[in-house]
Parts: structure tokens; C-alpha cells; sequence
């Protein structure tokens, strides 16, 4: 009897034994990855050139710093390039629009004495450089807050230039000065005038400046949508005619276009800077969803 009992015992024993050691073992946790932070998305800003329609780039600047979008580069082209130099060199959308109000054309107006025969420009363009200059504390383009650049035209060959170093005002000056209206503008040994003739909105130079994503500002007029009567209009209508076509391939390599909706205001209508300024922020905030959608998306990529 004893040896059956410890028989028993012992059988219970290993059974239990055996259930220990094929008892479920919880299985280890799955690694998990951690979260990717947003990638770093370059935006660049590029600012075509108008005129007195570059009064606009100013609303979009403030209705982009509104909803928290800094450009990490700035290009601008004419207009663009004297806006593009002040919001580079630190000044925010309201400060923008407080300069504006206290600009005096005469200011950046000063009249060359036309020689026979040698006559260039009505313009010499020497007051908008100490404007520019002034505005930026005399900062070369390479110590400006944000990376800036200038397009210009070489007058001896046609080709565009993106000025990124040395004297800001000069550089401005170059890029906006119009063929009839501005002198050329002496630099290196080149002579140089306005990047409307080959860059009217200059989204491959925010490009080359490695921007990206681009948001480009097309303030340029519809040449059907106002009569030339000046010979100022003439030329900026000009102008506005050659620049439509470059646009329809300059502007497809923009992530988001912005065109104000700056009807009949003319070139030269520096009057209707109030209006302009309003009609880039309404211009803005009505892509607004479509930028921040395509950022979104760039930064999740």
C-alpha cells in the first residue's frame, strides 16, 4: 500500500512538473519606433515685380506671418526685390506696411538731366539705393536675417544674374531698373537692368537657392485689363506683355501661386498702396488651406 501511495505521489509530482515547465510564456513586446519630428521644409518666397503693384507682396507677407509661415529665402524680382530685402532684413509684415505708408516718392525719385544722344533712363536710381540702404542699416545682402537675392538682366547679353552678396541698395537697384525709366546699373564691369525681362517671378532662383517648397507672388497686370496712355505705362505695359509668357513656364515649378487681384491699378500708382496691401492679404488667405495642406504633406514625405 505504502509503495502505491508513493507510486502515486510521485506520478503527481512529474505531472505537475510538466505542466511548469510548458506553461504559456507571455511573449516579449514588440518594438515600437518612435516618432519622426516633421522634416524640415525650406520654404521660399518669391517676389515678382509690378511697380507700385508690389505694394501687395506686403498683405501676403502679413497673412503668411499670421498663420505662424516663415520664408526661409527670399528672392524677389524689381518690386519684389525691394520688398523681398526689407522683410529680409528682419522687419515683419506690419512693419513692412508702416514703411510703405511713410514712403514718400519723392524719396526714391531723382531725375537725370537728359544729355543729347546719351540719354538712358529719366531716372538714375541713385535715391532708391540710399533708400534700400538706409531701410537695411546699410547690412550687405549676405548679413541679412533671412538668405536674400536680387534678379537682374545683363544688358550685354540678356542674361539673368541672382545678386546674394554685397551692396543691398545697388543690388535692388539693379533688378529694378527699368530700360528707359532707370539708368543701368554699373556693377563689375557689367551694366545691368531689371529682372522682369528675364525672371518677372523668380521661382528657379528661390530654387537654386535651395528652397524646397516655393510660394510665388504674381503681381503682374493682365495686358488686355487697362489702356497704356504714358509713356511710363507704355513701357511697364511692355514690360507686363513679355513677362506673361515667361511666367507660363516659371510659375509650374511654384508649389502654390499667389496672384492678388490688383484690377486696373496701374505701375506707377503708388496712391493705391492701401488697396494693394489688402488685395495680397485676401490673395493669401484664400490659398491659405492649400498651403498648409502641401506643407503638411511635404513635411510627412
Amino acid at each position: 500500500m505504502y509503495t502505491r501511495r508513493f507510486s502515486l505521489i510521485a506520478v503527481a509530482a512529474l505531472l505537475l512538473a510538466g505542466c511548469q515547465s510548458t506553461a504559456p510564456v507571455a511573449p516579449a513586446a514588440a518594438p515600437v519606433a518612435a516618432p519622426q519630428p516633421p522634416r524640415k521644409i525650406k520654404i521660399g518666397l518669391a517676389l515678382g515685380g509690378g511697380a507700385a503693384r508690389g505694394f501687395a507682396h506686403i498683405g501676403v507677407i502679413k497673412a503668411l506671418e499670421s498663420q505662424g509661415i516663415q520664408a526661409d529665402v527670399v528672392v524677389g524680382t524689381s518690386a519684389g526685390a525691394v520688398v523681398g530685402a526689407l522683410y529680409a532684413a528682419g522687419n515683419s509684415g506690419f512693419a513692412l506696411q508702416k514703411i510703405a505708408f511713410d514712403m514718400d516718392e519723392a524719396a526714391i525719385s531723382d531725375w537725370a538731366v537728359p544729355l543729347f544722344g546719351k540719354s538712358s533712363g529719366v531716372l538714375k536710381g541713385e535715391a532708391l539705393q540710399s533708400y534700400v540702404n538706409k531701410a537695411v542699416n546699410n547690412q550687405p545682402m549676405e548679413r541679412l536675417k533671412i538668405p536674400f537675392g536680387a534678379v537682374a538682366t545683363d544688358l550685354k547679353n540678356g542674361m539673368p544674374i541672382l545678386f546674394q552678396r554685397g551692396n543691398t541698395g545697388m543690388a535692388v537697384r539693379a533688378s529694378s531698373s527699368v530700360p528707359g525709366v532707370f539708368q543701368p546699373v554699373a556693377i563689375g564691369g557689367h551694366n545691368y537692368v531689371d529682372g522682369g525681362l528675364v525672371a518677372p517671378v523668380p521661382v528657379r532662383f528661390a530654387r537654386d537657392m535651395g528652397a524646397d517648397f516655393i510660394i510665388a507672388v504674381n503681381i503682374s497686370t493682365q495686358t488686355d485689363a487697362q489702356a497704356a496712355i504714358s509713356s511710363m505705362e507704355v513701357i511697364l505695359q511692355t514690360f507686363s506683355i513679355m513677362g506673361q509668357r515667361i511666367n507660363q513656364f516659371e510659375l509650374k515649378d511654384a508649389d502654390v501661386v499667389i496672384q492678388p487681384s490688383l484690377g486696373l491699378m496701374k505701375g506707377n500708382d503708388f496712391n493705391g498702396r492701401n488697396q494693394a496691401i489688402l488685395a495680397g492679404e485676401q490673395a493669401a488667405f484664400a490659398v491659405m488651406p492649400q498651403i498648409k495642406q502641401k506643407l503638411k504633406l511635404r513635411r510627412e514625405q
